[in-house]
This record gives C-alpha cells, structure tokens and sequence, in this order.
C-alpha cells in the first residue's frame, strides 16, 4: 500500500444502499460540512477534523459491532460517534459548548466519553487502552470486542507496536480498524511509511483483512466472518481500509493538488451513490441537509454550557 494512491482502488461498481445505510452516510456527512461552514462565519474555537470521505467506513461496520463492544475513536471521530450513537444534536452542542453537549462542552471535537465510546486526540494513545479493555473482555464478558480507528500515520508511534505485542501475546479481542487514507496531516504515505500494514501485521502474527471497497453491503459480507472469528477466537485482528480524505487535515491546511482533490472526488461515496441511485439518493439527501440545518439552528440559539467558573471565563474572554 505504501506509495500508492488509495482512491485509484475504489472505483468498482456499487450496489444499492439500505435506506438506513445512506441516511446515515448523509447524516455524516452534512454534518461534517456544517462544521466547517461554522468555523468558516467564526462560531467555533478550537480545531476539528472531518472525516469527509471517509464516512462510509463506520457506517459499515455499525451492524457488526454490539451496543455491548467498546469503541475506541481518534480526532476524526465524528463519524465514528454518529454512526454509534446518530445523535447530532449533542455531538454539535459539544464541538459549540452549548448546552445539552455530550461532555458537558468541555471535551469539544476530540475529546468524548460516552457509555462504552471513548475518542482522543492524542496520537496512538486509543490502542494501548482499548488493548487493556480487551484484556477486561477476554476476563469477564467472553465474545465482547474492543474495536480501535486508527489512520496510517499512527503507525509511528511506538505505542501501537507495544499494544500489538501484547495483543497477539495475551489473544486479546481486539479489531484494528485502519483508515488508511494516504496521508498523514500533510505527508504522503510514501513519505512517512516503509512496507505495510499487512507485513508489521504478520511480524506479530496477527490477521489482516484489506478492503478496498465502497460498498456497505460487500464491505458487511467480507468482515461479517472476521469480526465473528475475532470474538470466539479471542484473537487480535486488523482491517485496513484503503480510504480516502476529502478535506484537509483540519480546516485549511491542505497540501495536495486540485487535480488530486478531483481524482478523489470523483471516487466520493457521495458522488457515485448520486450518479448510480438518483431517485434514491436525491430525497434522502435533501432531507439529511435539512435536519442538519436545523440541529444548527437549535443548537446555536442554546446557552453555553454550564462549565466550571474558569473554563467559562476563557470561553467568553475576546480573542486576541
């Protein structure tokens, strides 16, 4: 994988949706805009980093993974929580510090806590801890699973070897989920990454599952058997996604050309389940944009959250 374009593989022919499957997608992915659009008119502090492009992955494993599994996110994780949990509402009020936020506002975009979800915005620090819970599951509730998102250029960190180690040593129950979208911030794969993530894989003995695929359905059918193995087997396993990233790593700092913009693009989930399902795609995407503006809108007229007397005063302090 190293060297190459992950867009350039996902090109094949998709198959219809579940209502529910794109409404999700959508819900995703009008979010993510909206966020965007509310740092550009300056209502957020802070950064966030969208995971545009990249929505479809955990909107297919969402049926594959029970309310009884932990799952462990990283700083594109809005996704991530939709998919688990579809609540836009507390997720925007959390990014706003505005009342009705998820961790009280003080977690922002990167850092969320809910039941048995847990994102971070440190580097590779998910692993080693969904490595532990792992170890809890294997101990006292057998067939659960802790599933980890991790990107490409967490593969230099070296928390991640010291996790797979124990992993493959203790048989932990834990899926690695890989987005590897071909750049980490700003440098290329090829830049920042010498052989696989299939080969460090096999250097710990542990499986690797690679997709290349878009497809909700074909995605479920190929990992269906994996994930069901990892939990019987009590066993580690990673699955990596050639994916892509159609914004920039966090608001405006996007290196790549437009031409490589467009060739990914024109591979976008989005793009493609609009060309191939028109009478399908086309309603159900004026309806997600719709309840997105309007969790904006309702969200934004909410107070600030009720945080401690400090954390309030820097919110309200003028910039500057």
């Amino acid at each position: 994988m190293s060297g190459t374009s992950p867009h350039q593989e996902l090109t094949a022919p998709l198959s219809r949706p579940a209502a529910a499957d794109l409404e999700l997608l959508l819900l995703i992915r009008h979010f993510e805009w909206a966020v965007l659009e509310l740092f550009g008119q300056g209502k957020l502090n802070g950064t966030t980093h969208t995971c545009l492009g990249q929505e479809y992955i955990p909107v297919a494993l969402r049926p594959l993974i029970s309310d009884n599994d932990f799952i462990f996110s990283n700083h594109r994780g809005h996704g991530h929580y939709l998919a688990r949990f579809a609540d836009a509402h507390g997720l925007l009020a959390e990014v706003m510090g505005r009342e009705g936020a998820i961790c009280g506002g003080v977690g922002g975009s990167q850092h969320i806590r809910r039941g048995r979800y847990l994102s971070t915005g440190v580097q590779g620090e998910s692993l080693p801890v969904a490595a532990g819970v792992a170890l809890h599951l294997k101990r006292t509730e057998p067939g659960g699973l802790a599933v980890v998102f991790i990107g490409d250029g967490t593969w230099g960190e070296g928390v991640v070897y010291e996790a797979l180690n124990m992993a493959a040593l203790w048989g932990l129950p834990l899926a690695v989920v890989v987005e590897h979208n071909g750049i980490a911030q700003s440098t290329p794969a090829a830049a920042h990454m010498a052989g696989t993530v299939g080969s460090r894989a096999a250097a710990f003995g542990i499986a690797h599952h690679r997709i290349a695929s878009l497809d909700l359905n074909e995605i479920r059918v190929e990992l269906t058997p994996v994930l069901a193995q990892a939990r019987t087997d009590q066993r580690p396993v990673i699955v990596e996604f050639a994916t892509h990233r159609l914004g920039p790593h966090s608001k405006g700092d996007d290196t790549r050309s437009p031409q490589e913009l467009e060739r990914m693009q024109a591979s976008d989930w989005y793009r493609r389940y609009a060309d191939a399902f028109p009478g399908q795609f086309d309603p159900q995407d004026k309806v997600a944009r719709a309840l997105v503006e309007r969790v904006v809108r309702e969200v934004d007229a909410r107070p600030l959250a009720s945080w401690p007397p400090m954390l309030r005063m820097l919110a309200e302090e003028p910039a500057g």
